[in-house]
């Protein structure tokens, strides 16, 4: 078998021939010609027979290794066309991705090996430096990503991460019911939400032209300018004609064109803090709001780490000696009691025995745990925060207190999680896969390399290796 076959097989790149095969010091470089005549923009579909210009050009693409001969080179040299969108370029070929150096096959090798590996591993095994796996890594992810990953959202969820120092924030939406990170953008709060819902909506997101008359000049048989709406007693609703929305002010109107935005999202779940709750309310204001009950129990642990840190302050000044035996309280307090060891425990029951303000915290913290726990119906829950409430006012713990003034702001998207049974659990475990990711992607400077990842090992996205390809 002649060489240039033998390569032909071995490395199987679509629409290409190999013609030439050489052994150089530290690399093996393979000349290929393209098999098709007809010339291809990379950046579009179009195509054509004619030429730009007689200029050709040589190019060279680093490929999957082949054992220890060092570097694999596919170079094949390209001609000029000129396309009517993007003007003159040099042709694309099937095997790598527009303005790349590197195989498709390599680009997918280095993806995947940055979603389960950390950046010391990916440098020394591929050779290349890490913000080029920055680079390889939005091309690959750009390219994978679906376009439709935001046609069926019914119920999502927002949140951001941490991921540089700085607080510098990445602000995430999740499909609760496929369970993965659909889009991302650097940022949080409100404008950071307005950015998803104009991208969910992009032919709503610029200002609509001024509406002519509704009635004057009007023939009679060309109809009214109409939307749908999702209520009411008619299907349409002209536009122009606003609906009066009850939490609107006397005079004020909703227009109709808002119920078009994201109009399929049913619930989103977020947490306490940021502007989006603002956000869907002005862009979705069918979808429900709904606050996990995780966050209300996470504010009730930090309330009491709270009073704990200021008993501490107390006993370190009023006596260094009974301080030290504080030192194991922390864990102790703010763990669940069934997690505890045998030392925590005996801990936890001097600390209740003692009694003071640290044992209060320490069952309020309690009892938000129990009123939140699975099984409880939703009116149930709804008397137990009714209780929960008059008793962290009347706490006379500033934390408790300051826990009790939120949960009673939010207290409709409390109930409203226990009422759809929607959980941001899930999400909540993409987050800390998230961070993880996030932390193995320190080395990148833009936070749209760090999207690209996380939208890779998170997202909506199936990375293929060419080996699983064979088969």
């Amino acid at each position: 078998m002649r060489v240039t076959t033998a390569f032909n097989r071995l490395l199987d790149l679509p629409g290409v021939w190999v013609r030439q095969v050489s052994f150089e010091p530290g690399r093996v470089a393979v000349t290929v010609a393209l098999k098709r005549r007809r010339l291809h923009c990379p950046k579009c579909s179009y195509s054509t027979p004619n030429r730009e210009s007689l200029q050709q050009r040589d190019s060279v693409w680093r490929h999957v290794d082949l054992g220890s001969r060092g570097r694999l080179e596919i170079r094949a040299r390209l001609r000029r066309l000129r396309c009517p969108e993007h003007g003159a370029l040099v042709e694309g070929v099937p095997f790598a991705r527009y303005g790349a150096r590197f195989t498709r096959d390599f680009e997918d090798t280095v993806a995947w090996l940055a979603t389960k590996t950390d950046k010391t591993t990916i440098t020394r095994l591929v050779r290349i430096d890490w913000e080029t796996v920055g680079r390889i890594i939005g091309r690959v992810g750009e390219e994978l990503l679906p376009a439709d990953r935001l046609n069926n959202l019914f119920e999502i969820s927002l949140d951001e991460v941490a991921w540089r120092q700085g607080h510098k924030y990445l602000t995430l939406a999740g499909d609760h019911r496929e369970g993965c990170v659909v889009w991302g953008t650097e940022g949080k709060g409100q404008a950071a939400a307005d950015e998803f819902f104009d991208e969910l909506n992009p032919e709503i997101a610029a200002p609509p032209p001024p509406e002519p008359p509704a009635h004057p000049g009007r023939s009679s048989w060309q109809p009214a300018a109409a939307i749908m709406v999702p209520f009411g007693p008619c299907p349409t609703v002209a536009v122009g004609e606003g609906i009066h929305g009850a939490w609107l002010a006397a005079g004020e109107e909703l227009d109709p064109r808002l119920f078009a935005r994201a109009s399929r999202l049913s619930a989103v779940s977020m947490d306490m803090t940021g502007g989006y709750a603002a956000s869907v309310r002005a862009n979705a204001p069918q979808a429900e709001i709904v606050i996990d009950n995780y966050h209300v129990v996470a504010l009730a642990t930090k309330a009491l780490d709270e009073v704990r840190r200021e008993r501490w302050n107390e006993l370190r000044a009023l006596d260094p000696t009974a301080a030290k035996q504080f030192k194991d309280a922390r864990w102790s307090l703010l763990k669940n009691p069934e997690d505890l060891t045998e030392r925590q425990a005996g801990t936890l029951a001097a600390l209740t025995a003692s009694g003071g303000k640290l044992a209060r915290a320490w069952a309020l913290k309690e009892m938000v745990r129990e009123i939140f726990k699975p099984g409880l119906t939703v009116a149930a829950v709804e008397k137990l925060i009714d209780r929960l409430l008059s008793r962290l006012s009347r706490s006379r713990l500033q934390p408790f207190v300051r826990l009790g003034r939120t949960i009673r702001k939010h207290r409709q998207g409390i109930l409203a999680a226990r009422r759809l049974r929607l959980s941001n659990a899930r999400a909540e475990s993409l987050n800390n896969k998230v961070k993880l990711i996030v932390r193995r992607a320190y080395g990148f400077h833009s936070a749209r390399a760090a999207l690209a990842l996380i939208l890779l090992a998170c997202g909506p996205i199936t990375l293929t290796l060419s080996h699983e390809r064979l088969t």
